[in-house]
Order: C-alpha cells, then structure tokens, then sequence
C-alpha cells in the first residue's frame, strides 16, 4: 500500500498515527495492497478555500475527501480486489483540535486526526452519511475500524466518538 503524508499545516501532528490508521482500514476493508493513498495535512485557511470551491459552503471542515479510480472494496471473500489510485484525504488539525476537545469522550487531536483518516477512507471507497441508514453503516464501520486498530496498537481508553460533519 502506497499511503503519502503531506503536512502543510504548519501544526504538529502524528504522520506515523495516520499513515498506520490508513492503512489499517484499507485492509480491513479488502483494498489491494499496491493501491495508492495521499493524504494531506492543512491550516483553516487552506481548508476553507476547498471547502467553498468544492462544496459550496463557507468556514473550514474537518475533512474532505476527493476520490480517484472510485475503487469499492470486493464484495466476496474470494473477489479478487482491483488496484488503482484512491484519492486524496485533506485533514484540518485545527477544526479536529475543537471537535476533540467539544467531543462527549473528550480526545486528542491526533485522535480526532485518526478518526478523521478512517471516515476519510471510508469516503473515497464510496460510502456517505445523508441518510440515516447510510450514516448507521458508515460510523458503526468506522468504529469498528478505529476500535480495532486502536486495540491492534494497544492502547486504552475509550474511541473517540464520530465527531465529523
């Protein structure tokens, strides 16, 4: 797996957390392992400009995600999963610093960061949250993700609680 970090932030924050978290969910999720993964790491400013050019709506986000090859993960066990280039996940430390702190599990931004990497993910394999049933399955997966690679890492304490917008 092929996973690029870009911190242009000018924030300090755990590359080494994301790029693990990244590729932890690819795998669970079945992607080929020679698929290709960018994520990028920027301030408000930078956030804000993608979000008002790509969706229309102002102030900075948490994450966006802009999908590539629109790859899906193999729907059999024994599906052979097609490779290609994901996409790009843009992260706002500054926007997951708040919701971390704002959370009702209280967490870090490197946290938030983690969780926002797996929703991120998730995004670019296709899957959203407009509609209730669509939300239920994209954070129950989303837990289950960070849970496991939480538990994988060994490290305690409660997952933070989907915070994304």
């Amino acid at each position: 797996m092929s996973i690029d970090v870009n911190n242009e932030s000018g924030t300090e924050v755990d590359e080494q957390a994301i790029l693990d978290v990244a590729r932890y969910a690819l795998a669970r999720m079945r992607i080929h392992p020679l698929s290709e993964l960018s994520v990028i790491v920027v301030d408000a400013e930078a956030m804000e400009q993608l979000h008002i050019q790509w969706m229309d709506l102002p102030g900075p986000t948490d994450v966006m995600s802009f999908p590539m090859d629109e790859l899906r993960p193999p729907s059999k066990d024994d599906e052979e999963p097609p490779q290609g280039l994901l996409g790009d996940i843009v992260l706002c430390p500054e926007v997951a610093e708040r919701q971390g702190r704002e959370a009702p599990t209280q967490h870090s931004m490197d946290e938030e960061l983690q969780l926002l990497t797996v929703h991120g993910v998730l995004h670019l394999l296709g899957y959203d949250h407009e509609e209730p049933d669509e939300k239920a399955e994209m954070f129950g997966l989303q837990a289950a993700i960070v849970d496991g690679w939480r538990a994988e890492k060994g490290l305690t304490g409660p997952s933070p609680a989907p915070t994304v917008s």
